[in-house]
């Protein structure tokens, strides 16, 4: 058995393109070994949740050192530079500190909440990732409802959050995460109307089919909904509670929100899952909007996995880029940009999709002619949206004068008079 499965990778290894090959491949040694029909199931779906746990471990402990590399040279510092070559080795020497740390627990805590809650923080990130095609046949989940299943998962989540402060028995981590659910109520509504044009243009919620619909058209969904798409990344900025939308944690400040009574390897889940959670959402945008593994006949030439893996990196740049140049938001500023802007012009996209997809299908005009006047006319609306919000709405969230004031006269409240104290006797 264990030969033939040398033999199985050895002849296979060289066809990188698709990794279904290979474990197509040990697949078919499993049934023509004679084992159960179940089985051969059972080897697919531990094959792809290995891969998809490989990469996620190896991205998480990768992708602090790339952030805090990144945001340190925008900000004029170099950042870790000294375990290893270039600081290579200060994310394991980050992990190998929380694993020798206590791990502390208030004593009037909820203790099996409090232990869950990292755990099922962790879980939906990488859960989402099984309906992802990472490449051309090379989905472990491919679900019809996908979508719906990225919506599920990502309240899971934001849930955790939620059962984090509550079971901390804090009154600091339990603000920090109903802060958490006011930002889930207002900023799920975008994300999902921004994802129903998505949906309405491909046809479908599969999402291997709308990557296949852009392969298709020969067209990236951004540019037929770059506003869709501008709602999507900041509505998920703040799921992920990420700067400038990081009120839940607020990691600049002395109290660590929600998670501020965790400590050892609870609180290193809290942190490797936002991590996770950011590269799961720039997975979704790469495949929504970018077209995952399909890149204009390139896929051809380069592994599609490695296409998409690169895309993925591409969006999690401009989380950092974010994340190291924009200030924080206040609660009310964050809460009216959701509804002020974000839900109206989501709503605004959907009906406009709505109204170009019924005219797709009633007049039975080529896509060849209708797309491109499409992408003329939404990236031309979603242009007009955007300086007109700013010019109307955005003087509204000025907190200080933008130029300075001068008053001819300034009322001084008086002061009591104090009677003189003389000298060699004291004040009283």
């Amino acid at each position: 058995m264990t030969g033939a499965l040398l033999t199985i990778i050895t002849d296979n290894w060289w066809d990188i393109r698709d990794l279904s090959n290979l474990s197509g491949a040990i697949r078919d040694l499993v049934s023509d070994a004679g084992g159960p029909g179940w089985l051969v199931y059972v080897v697919a779906g531990l094959l792809g949740a290995a891969g998809i746990v490989t990469f996620v471990g190896v991205t998480a402990i990768i992708n602090i050192w790339i952030e805090r590399r990144v945001v340190g040279r925008m900000q004029s510092r170099l950042g870790p530079n000294r375990p290893g070559p270039v600081g290579l080795l200060q994310p394991l020497a980050d992990a190998i500190k929380l694993m020798q740390k206590e791990v502390l627990q208030p004593k009037l805590a909820d203790a099996l909440v409090f232990t869950a809650a990292p755990i099922a923080f962790t879980v939906p990130g990488i859960a989402v990732l099984a309906v992802v095609p990472w490449g051309r046949n090379m989905t472990l989940a491919s679900l019809d409802a996908g979508i719906v299943f990225i919506f599920a998962m990502s309240s899971l989540a934001a849930l955790a959050v939620f059962i984090g402060g509550y079971g901390s028995n804090n009154k600091y981590a339990l603000f920090g995460s109903m802060r958490v659910i006011a930002m889930l109520v207002t900023y799920e509504i975008p994300i999902v109307m921004s994802l129903l044009g998505i949906a309405m243009f491909a046809g479908t919620m599969n999402l291997d089919g709308i990557v296949r619909f852009q392969e298709d058209h020969w067209l990236f969904l951004i540019m037929l909904q770059p506003l869709a798409f501008v709602i999507y990344f900041m509505s998920s900025s703040a799921e992920l509670n990420r700067t400038p939308a990081d009120l839940a944690e607020a990691e600049s400040e002395i109290a660590g929100g929600y998670h501020v009574e965790y400590s050892g390897m609870k609180f290193g889940l809290y942190y490797a899952a936002e991590l996770i959670n950011c590269v799961t959402v720039s997975a979704i945008i790469a495949t929504l909007f970018l077209g995952g593994w399909w890149a204009y006949k390139l896929d051809e030439i380069v592994p599609g996995w490695m296409i998409y893996i690169g895309k993925v990196y591409a969006v999690y740049f401009l989380f950092i880029w974010t994340r190291g140049t924009l200030p924080r938001f206040r609660i009310d500023q964050l809460l009216a940009f959701a509804w002020k802007w974000m839900t109206p012009m989501a709503l605004v996209n959907v009906l406009m999709v709505a109204a170009e997809v019924l005219i797709w299908e009633e007049t039975g005009w080529s896509a060849g002619v209708l797309l491109p006047i499409y992408v003329v006319l939404n990236n031309a609306l979603a242009l007009a949206l955007i300086v007109a919000w700013v010019r109307v709405f955005a003087p509204r969230f000025e907190r200080f004068p933008d130029r300075p004031r001068f008053y001819s006269t300034i009322d001084v409240p008086s002061l009591p008079a104090v009677a003189p104290v003389q000298p060699g006797t004291q004040s009283q």
